[in-house]
């Protein structure tokens, strides 16, 4: 069952039930073995146990929805975890939920209507929100632990375009969200791959090509359909850019990198981005 290719949903319905196969495997290896209790630095406050369950808690818990097809939202959060008593056996119980997973999502179909809480209304939605919170967290467990942290350009690059697609519906857990505003200026995150024929998969996202370009203003902030970011008349005053490789735009938007960082080539106003990373932090 593979969902449209569009705007709001660029990349294969199988393409997310594989990766997400994937990435919670290399999660699993990341932190077996690693003491549960060393601190993760890239999530203040959690340890390497805290961020195996998080991770574990909430596939099942979108699998949860998914099976219902759950109309609105969820008035709890409650499911059946199985959560071993030992921590040291987070590392099995993630990977034992994987064929639960995969289950789920083979048997859904990927356009099928259901509540989310973010722009697509789908049953898709949620595929490819556990595959970036998969994504992202195993980046953390190797981050831990020093390791690279490599993340295929296809997939960070839709990873960008979907948390770009779906931040103004966040506040319900990132309340600032809601008081992030300005005066026109725009931010525009450029993707260098692109640029470079080395990926397509920011073509399709809803920027003019290689590029998203979010615009501030005093009602709130909008991220721009490819008509109107073709037509963007905002004055090279108004207007920031952030260009670099999609893996690290994607680690950039989730805090895991700063804009300083030698990765990004910036133009323009950084108050504009201080303002942006100072409000969209999830």
């Amino acid at each position: 069952m593979e969902s449209d290719r569009s705007a709001a949903h660029p990349l294969p319905y199988s393409t997310y039930r594989q990766a997400i196969e994937r990435e919670t495997a290399r999660l699993a290896e990341v932190v077996r073995g690693v003491d549960p209790t060393m601190p993760v630095p890239s999530c203040p406050g959690w340890t390497v146990a805290d961020l195996t369950r998080h991770v574990g808690s909430l596939q099942r818990w979108f699998c949860a929805l998914l099976s219902r097809l759950v109309q609105e939202p969820p008035r709890s959060r409650e499911v059946e975890l199985g959560l071993p008593d030992d921590a040291g056996e987070y590392p099995r119980w993630v990977e034992a939920g994987v064929p639960q997973v995969a289950a789920v999502l083979e048997a859904t179909d990927p356009l099928a209507p259901m509540w989310a809480w973010g722009e697509d209304q789908h049953a898709r939605f949620w595929a490819r929100r556990m595959l970036f919170e998969t994504l992202v967290h195993r980046v953390d467990a190797e981050l831990t632990l020093g390791h690279e942290s490599p993340v295929d350009p296809e997939l960070a690059a839709d990873g960008v375009d979907e948390f770009l697609v779906n931040l103004r519906h966040a506040h319900l857990f990132a309340p600032a969200v809601a008081d992030l505003k300005g005066d026109g200026e725009t931010i525009v995150f450029q993707c260098a791959e692109a640029a470079t024929g080395t990926t397509g998969a920011a073509a399709t996202g809803p920027g003019t090509g290689e590029e998203w370009r979010v615009r501030l203003d005093a009602d709130g902030f909008r991220l721009l359909d490819r008509a109107e970011a073709a037509a963007d008349t905002a004055s090279p005053d108004a207007r920031t850019t952030v260009r670099g490789e999609a893996a690290d735009l994607l680690l950039l938007l989730y805090g895991r990198r700063s804009y300083q960082d030698s990765a990004f080539e910036v133009t323009g106003r950084s108050e504009t981005l201080d303002r942006w990373f100072a409000h969209t932090a999830f």
